[in-house]
């Protein structure tokens, strides 16, 4: 009885590779491309549900910088926190999570808003300072 399940299984996984690969050979005939690169979309997920009432409350919006200004910020705040994520017995395990933020990537502005606000979110609710931007050391 086994044995004809697994043949079923297979047979049906056959035939709908079949077909499945004929409606890619039909898309491809009809000259519609496709661009990989323009269907990707990155989301930050923050579990603090503060975040988002934080997020609100942003006196102003993504627009106010420029993509490379939250681009530029987010390389040395996501640097600082893998920094701290990496020695738990200096800085505490509050750095549970790793920033996996690949600078060769262009992520758009909606996400390096919303990561540059997260970093504004830690430093401000928190009372965590990542980057001594104001020259008090």
């Amino acid at each position: 009885m086994r044995t004809i399940n697994l043949l079923i299984v297979l047979f049906v996984g056959i035939l709908l590779s079949g077909t499945i690969s004929a409606q890619d050979n039909q898309q491809s005939s009809s000259g519609i491309e496709i661009n990989s690169e323009d269907t990707i979309e990155y989301d930050l997920i923050v579990f603090d549900s503060r975040f988002d009432t934080y997020l609100v409350t942003v006196p102003y919006s993504k627009d106010f910088y420029s993509n490379e200004y939250y681009r530029h910020w987010n390389i040395m705040y996501s640097t600082e926190w893998n920094i701290r994520h990496h020695d738990p017995f200096r800085y505490g395990d509050f750095y549970e999570t790793y920033i996996s933020y690949d600078q060769s990537i262009d992520y758009g502005i909606d996400f390096n808003f919303k990561l540059y606000q997260y970093f504004q979110f830690i430093e401000n609710e928190h009372k965590i300072v990542l980057i001594n931007r104001k020259g008090n050391w």
